[in-house]
């Protein structure tokens, strides 16, 4: 069956497939690490403080990624990304004594590493995979490979804690190092060679991008996933634990399950913003649903101290998720767009790093507004970013009435 398939398929299911291993295990790791350190007494932000270096060495990486990648190809970077999780797994199977705090968050900065590696090499991809003028299927091709991606990073929040309940965390640990080896030396068998190499070796100075609308979109994301994390990554869990009396288990499933939801929408996203009527997205779709998601934090603010005010945060989440994995899908898409086919990953890299240094302002926000001023203050917070990065992609491209892609000059 799988030979019928044009060689173009065939690999985007082997980058899907790539991809979506590695998700697995970075969901999962993710999830042991957080249950396993609370059980050893750390506090919630003690154990988001682990992720630190997560978030710092990604800003790196995607950066010099994508440089990288237009150097020597996306099919090495991407199994350079496979190899690097599976090391990073390897160093937390030393023995128990070994587990100090510098030790996991080295972990976590060689997993960091890997995650970025792994997500620029397999979008920039894409844009390689799909005929030029074809902007609708590059649109559902990008929102399935992403909402898949976020899809199955929830399953592996639930399948981090079931082999921890199962095996424990060292035998976890070596079983999905095992797994992720097993599909690392297949990518090396299979992934086409020199995919995403540019004709020209690029100087490290063009990674950063000289295109108008790539750098906008580029801070409209850092402030779109900040508005996320800045109560998504330590504010939320702890208030739920601490807050509204929660265990951990239910703490994890509700994380869990948002995240799969917000997957799935991101795989619909091409439906929602008017397939249907045979558009595809420009600078004026991502302003405007920007604008609607603006008003989901600022409306669960606007209940605090009232009785309903956990109802109306879990619903309020819920509505969130859904309007923010429209906007992801919608700027996923836009970067594909917009980035040069020549050297694909250098502006595929420079939009990531972007996207990263949003995670890390939102994760140091997180814990320190959360101790600070409260759950409340994390929630206007968002909804300031998300209407900044609204009002920044009113000046994106917007297409002509032909109906062509967005154009991407300065």
């Amino acid at each position: 069956m799988l030979a019928r398939l044009s060689p173009e398929v065939r690999q985007y299911l082997l980058i899907t497939g790539n991809y979506w291993a590695f998700t697995l295990t970075d969901g999962a790791l993710r999830m042991l690490v957080v249950l396993h350190f609370h059980q050893l007494g750390y506090s919630p932000l003690q154990v988001a403080l682990l992720f630190l270096f997560y978030e710092v060495f990604g800003v790196v990486t995607n950066l010099v990624g994508g440089w990288l990648g237009a150097r020597i190809g996306l099919n090495r970077t991407m199994n350079l990304g496979l190899l690097l999780q599976v090391a990073a797994l390897a160093m937390l199977l030393v023995p128990a004594a070994w587990l100090a705090v510098p030790w996991v968050m080295a972990a976590q900065a060689l997993s960091g590493i890997a995650k970025d590696l792994n997500k620029m090499s397999a979008k920039a991809s894409i844009k390689l995979l799909v005929p030029g003028g074809q902007q609708g299927a590059l649109f559902r091709w990008v929102a399935a490979l992403t909402g898949s991606k976020n899809a199955l990073k929830g399953v592996g929040f639930f399948l981090g804690g079931a082999l921890l309940a199962a095996i424990g965390f060292r035998a976890a640990v070596a079983a999905m190092a095992g797994m992720l080896l097993l599909v690392w030396l297949a990518s090396l068998l299979l992934l086409k060679r020199d995919l995403g190499k540019a004709k020209a070796r690029p100087k490290f100075r063009e990674a950063f991008s000289k295109s108008r609308a790539i750098n906008l979109l580029s801070t409209a994301r850092l402030f779109l996933f900040g508005a996320r994390d800045v109560w998504f990554v330590v504010a939320l869990p702890v208030f739920l634990y601490d807050g509204l009396g929660w265990d951990f288990w239910q703490v994890g499933g509700f994380l869990a399950a948002w995240v799969i939801g917000y997957g799935l929408v991101q795989s619909l996203a091409p439906w929602v913003t008017g397939r249907r009527r045979g558009q595809v997205p420009d600078g004026r779709s991502a302003a405007a649903w920007a604008l609607v998601l603006a008003l989901a934090p600022a409306l669960m603010a606007l209940f605090d101290g009232q009785p309903q005010f956990a109802p109306v945060l879990i619903g309020g989440l819920l509505v969130f998720g859904v309007l923010f994995a429209v906007n992801s899908a919608l700027h996923s898409y836009l970067i594909v767009s917009y980035a040069s086919e020549d050297g694909v990953s250098l502006d595929v890299g420079f939009y990531y790093m972007a996207n990263a240094m949003g995670r890390l302002l939102g994760t140091v926000l997180s814990g320190w507004v959360f101790q600070v001023a409260g759950l409340t203050a994390c929630l206007w917070i968002s909804a300031a970013f998300v209407l900044i990065a609204a009002l920044i992609s009113l000046a994106l491209p917007r297409h002509d009435r032909s109906g062509s892609s967005p154009a991407t000059s300065a």
